[in-house]
């Protein structure tokens, strides 16, 4: 596996994908970033920690569009990301909220998913033969196509909405605490899968975390969010400093 960017000569640090300039989102007349400005490096993995209600969360529903915002994003990959698409950003939600009563399937969430159609209509999403494969990728069985969501593990289900986001490819992946919820055994891989794809696919990735240690190991850059700015960028070497961890507790 590559080592972290940290490690690498300065001539070879990866460029960045994306330029943050002074993001500002006011919710509700709260502000919560208040002037977020730093980079996230093309084909590493950044991870966005710091304390609570620093605005992790936010930042990530910036790059989506889902909130407004002021300031600007600066994408170096040339294409227009005012309405971004599958091909270009994959998300993976914190948690996944489905009604008890409804029989959907892994296969039903699919075709739910990569169809403007109904789920439950005939031909809907991919082939099962290529979800299966999305499936295997993640290191999940193919029989959890026949899975009613609401009965998979903390584990399968964010392994299923990693699939998900894999489809198609996108060159940005972004991670809400991705692993929140599942044993440490379950996480550990996880976060291996998630060091694979960027080094095989090269993608880009943007991971909200609070775990020090599985930062440390597969983390090459690392925003940390504080009072709604950035108070520190870098290595995870340079970055998880004792007196900062000290400062204030990591969280969400």
């Amino acid at each position: 596996m590559s080592p972290p960017v940290g490690t690498l000569p300065m001539a070879e640090k990866a460029r960045p994908l994306l330029r943050l300039k002074d993001i500002r989102v006011t919710l509700s007349g709260q502000a919560i970033l208040k002037g977020v400005t730093g980079g996230i490096p093309s084909g590493r993995i950044t991870a966005v920690m710091g304390t609570n209600g620093a605005g992790k969360s936010t930042l990530l529903k910036v790059l989506l569009r889902e909130v407004p915002f002021k300031g600007e994003l600066v994408f170096t990959c040339g294409h227009d990301h005012s309405h971004p698409t599958p091909s270009q950003i994959g998300y993976v939600p914190q948690r996944l909220k489905v009604e008890a009563n409804l029989p959907l399937t892994v296969r039903d969430l699919f075709g739910l998913a990569l169809s403007q159609k109904p789920w439950f209509w005939p031909g809907v999403g991919l082939p099962d033969a290529e979800v299966a494969q999305l499936l295997t990728y993640v290191h999940l069985n193919s029989n959890a196509l026949d899975k009613q969501v609401e009965r998979l593990s903390g584990g399968e289900l964010q392994r299923v909405l990693l699939a998900l986001a894999l489809e198609p490819k996108p060159e940005l992946l972004m991670l809400d605490e991705p692993a929140s919820g599942i044993d440490f055994v379950d996480k550990a891989l996880y976060h291996e899968r998630i060091a694979e794809i960027n080094e095989e696919r090269g993608t880009t990735v943007i991971l909200v975390s609070h775990d020090l240690d599985l930062i440390r190991k597969y983390a090459h850059h690392v925003l940390w969010l504080e009072g709604g700015v950035v108070a520190a960028e870098g290595t995870p070497e340079e970055v998880l400093l004792a007196d900062r961890l000290n400062c204030g507790r990591v969280g969400q």
